[in-house]
């Protein structure tokens, strides 16, 4: 192996690296062009331009890149040199850990998400950051998941006074609780305090509890069935937790004093063509309506939404998948090769949902700019090459990894969009917006609400389906209903021929 960078990093990693029985380190590249031909460790700088060459002499098979402070853009371009040699890459942590000199074997890992995403993470502004947080109680619900998890870790480093953490899985809860309580280790009395609660969103006489005993000033709701697939094969339950959970959360929310809440939404939620999208423009729809209520009253709840696209390395994501599919020799599976998804790191989405929050006056549905789509084939075989293999195709028959394309999913779309309307509103935030979504008033929801909840109680999946489409511009369907029940319903009749 060769370490990418001779300085501080690389010399702390070459020492840890000296106590290694499986790895063996052969030398050094560098862009310095005093270190180059010089020895470190006894072993050789040399130029990052011969790369190639190296890797053929020295057989080296993983590049490990010790540059904590290079900027995002070298960096890339030293990935596309690696890549193009066709070698693995591991990375080291960020520079905190190598200031408390905690470099280790151990701390190598795979490659950073965010060098998958191809641009620049976008600095918080610590003023939204701290605002609806500092010293106030805070209470986040799916707080075991990708998204909740974070929100959380970013929660507790503004230093709330109080963290709620709602989740209906026990396993979630007690990860999540357990880690950040590890992390507070030290920090004495001016900790926040941690209330692992155990609640499910859809259990109003639960979620009233919880907002009568605590009194939070602000809410962030994480929690959402978002797996198109499971969702489109169980609607009642996706439209039951998505829309009819938020609504019972926001509305516990609101006669209990909330400050503000803010709900994460998604892409998927603009022109659905899926169950799971629609159930959460409909959730949107259902805050917009509560909002327009609240304005009315003085110190009204100041309801809002966040909506942005994926988030890179979250439970469910490509990334991960695509990750096992490679450690397991292939084939990657990609629903279609020319779909495209907008991407995010978790905690610059976490720190954007905070932000957005903070700006809100109510009502609003901010929407994140999330860059340019990135096309999936793209990403997977970019991954691919960056684990030091190549991709087995017509061009290149002898390849490592196979790209298997195997068909869209259930309500799939090729391509997502983040906004309904035209000519979104700016904010003070570069990468924050503000959409012009119509909706309903509150008085011509709720009935249409109320017959929606008589389908869910039977499960009339056509009719859910049905009405969805009434109520949710743009939502278009595609193929059958796709409900397990429903399906075994029918072939019951079938076989009973009726």
């Amino acid at each position: 192996m060769l370490i990418y960078g001779a300085g501080d990093a690389g010399r702390k990693l070459a020492q840890a690296l000296s106590a290694s029985s499986e790895l063996r380190l052969l030398g050094f590249l560098d862009d310095d062009k005093r270190l180059q031909g010089g020895l470190i460790h006894g072993l050789p700088v040399h130029d990052p331009a011969t790369l190639k060459a190296q890797v053929s002499a020295l057989r080296v098979s993983e590049i490990f890149l010790a540059i904590p402070s290079v900027s995002r853009q070298r960096r890339h371009e030293i990935l596309e040199q690696v890549r193009q040699a066709r070698v693995s890459v591991r990375t080291l942590p960020g520079l905190m850990e190598l200031a408390q000199g905690k470099v280790q074997v151990s701390d190598l890992r795979e490659l950073d998400v965010e060098d998958l995403l191809g641009r620049n993470a976008v600095a918080p502004h610590p003023l939204l950051l701290g605002k609806n947080i500092r010293g106030k109680v805070v209470l986040v619900t799916g707080a075991g998941g990708s998204i909740g998890s974070e929100l959380c870790r970013q929660i507790v480093k503004g230093d709330a006074a109080t963290l709620l953490l709602v989740e209906r899985s026990e396993f979630a809860l007690y990860t999540i609780h357990g880690e950040l309580l590890q992390g507070l280790e030290g920090r004495g009395g001016d900790a926040p305090r941690i209330v692992p609660l155990l609640a499910s969103v859809a259990d109003a006489r639960r979620m009233r509890e919880i907002m009568a005993a605590w009194h939070p000033h602000t809410v962030y709701h994480a929690a959402a069935y978002k797996h198109v697939p499971l969702v489109e094969h169980n609607p009642a339950e996706g439209v039951r937790n998505n829309v009819f959970g938020t609504l019972i959360t926001a509305g516990a929310a609101a006669a209990h004093g909330v400050r503000d809440f803010v709900l994460i939404s998604t892409d998927k939620a603009v022109r659905p063509t899926n169950i799971m999208g629609c159930s959460k423009r409909l959730a949107e729809m259902g805050l917009q309506a509560l909002a327009e209520q609240a304005s009315r009253r003085p110190n009204g709840t100041r309801f809002s939404m966040v909506r942005f696209g994926n988030v890179l390395d979250s439970s469910g994501s490509v990334v991960p998948l695509f990750r096992r599919q490679i450690r397991n020799g292939g084939p990657i599976t990609l629903t279609h090769l020319d779909i495209t998804r907008y991407f995010m790191t978790i905690p610059e989405a976490a720190q954007l949902v905070i932000q957005a929050g903070a700006m809100a006056n109510g009502g609003e549905v901010f929407v994140l700019d999330m860059g340019e789509p990135i096309r999936i084939a793209d990403l997977a075989r970019r991954m691919v090459e960056l684990s030091g293999m190549t991709v087995r195709d017509a061009d290149n028959p002898a390849g490592d990894v196979e790209i298997r394309v195997v068909g869209l999913r259930p309500g799939e779309k090729l391509y997502e969009e983040l906004l309904i309307g035209d000519n979104p509103l700016p904010t003070p935030h570069p990468r924050i917006l503000k959409a012009r979504d119509d909706f309903l008033t509150w008085g011509a929801l709720s009935p249409q609400l109320e017959r929606l909840k008589a389908a869910l109680e039977i499960n009339d999946a056509p009719s859910i389906r049905q009405q969805l489409q009434q109520m949710v511009l743009g939502y278009r369907p595609r193929g059958e209903v796709v409900d397990w029940v429903h399906l075994e319903q029918r072939a019951e009749l079938a076989v009973v021929g009726l």
